[in-house]
């Protein structure tokens, strides 16, 4: 089965704070049936860009969206504690019915570290942090009563989470590090790679089917997904036209570009690949006519192949 998740922009646009919740009241009615999630990014700025912080709006959309699942694309796991994080999250998962998917990577973003006083540690350390805190994650959604953990960077003692997550949270790992795809291999449901090429996402799949292989995992228990953007069109110049009308990096390479019928080929390529779930910034939305391109065209041809 094909999944598809709608990415969400870091803020509103500029000047137009309400921007930001008009364009998915109007936007996400036209995905109900075809879309299954909702994704925030967790920053904390680009470059002076209006930028909302992640867990706020992923506690609001639950509310708001109830036909959707939400999750963060992916939460930095520097920012939070571990233990807390736990708590949140089993919070957000019950009450909204069991809609919380739980995205996290090891950070990466130095200069948001230091502007807001976190320490940066080498990439090699937070990819430790970050099994420490899937650790505790698993350690406090999963035991019963206080759950403690003594870790080289993270530790908790007789730490409660109480309620417990019902249904259990699913765990999303983003990156394409071998360490960091080691990790997604043992604790996690669904694994990411972000505005990857065909090539290079084949590539990294490899390594991660061997991590799996040496721990003894089935390949079918974990899901691959990846996020980026697609700029579609009626003709290959239209959507190239569209896409360019955002100001953001993407390329022909990292993105979906063209008609509905070759963006269904690039996606199929991708799910001949292992690929089964596509979280999407989709350029032009809410425009129903962009949407409907995708949702009525696409879709079917992903998902009949």
């Amino acid at each position: 089965m094909v999944d598809f998740g709608l990415g969400l922009l870091a803020g509103p646009p500029k000047g137009r704070n309400e921007g930001f919740l008009t364009d998915l009241d109007a936007t996400l009615p036209q995905l109900k049936g075809s879309f299954r999630s909702i994704w925030m990014t967790d920053h904390f700025f680009w470059q002076g860009a209006p930028t909302y912080e992640a867990w706020t709006v992923l506690s609001y959309l639950a509310a708001r969206y109830p036909d959707f699942e939400v999750g963060p694309i992916v939460l930095g796991q520097s920012y939070r504690n571990p233990a807390l994080l736990a708590l949140m999250s089993a919070t957000l998962q019950n009450l909204s019915g069991g809609r919380f998917v739980m995205g996290i990577g090891a950070g990466w973003k130095e200069d948001e570290y230091r502007a807001y006083n976190f320490p940066y540690p080498e990439p090699r350390l937070r990819v430790q942090q970050l099994e420490e805190t899937l650790i505790i994650l698993k350690k406090m959604w999963q035991e019963p009563g206080k759950a403690s953990y003594e870790g080289r960077h993270y530790r908790i003692a007789d730490a409660w989470c109480e309620p417990k997550p019902q249904p259990a949270i699913p765990i999303l790992v983003g990156g394409g590090g071998y360490t960091t795809m080691k990790h997604a291999a043992r604790y996690a449901d669904i694994w990411n790679y972000p505005d990857a090429p065909l090539p290079r996402y084949r590539q990294r799949q490899d390594i991660l089917l061997r991590h799996l292989d040496a721990i003894g995992r089935d390949p079918a228990t974990l899901r691959c997904s990846w996020f980026g953007r697609v700029a579609i069109g009626r003709t290959e110049a239209e959507a190239e036209a569209r896409g360019s009308s955002r100001s953001d990096t993407w390329t022909r390479e990292n993105a979906f570009v063209g008609s509905p019928q070759q963006i269904a080929e690039q996606m199929r390529a991708f799910v001949a690949a292992g690929c089964d779930y596509f979280l999407i910034d989709i350029i032009g939305a809410p425009d129903p006519e962009v949407l409907g391109l995708f949702t009525e065209e696409v879709i079917p041809a992903v998902k009949g192949a």
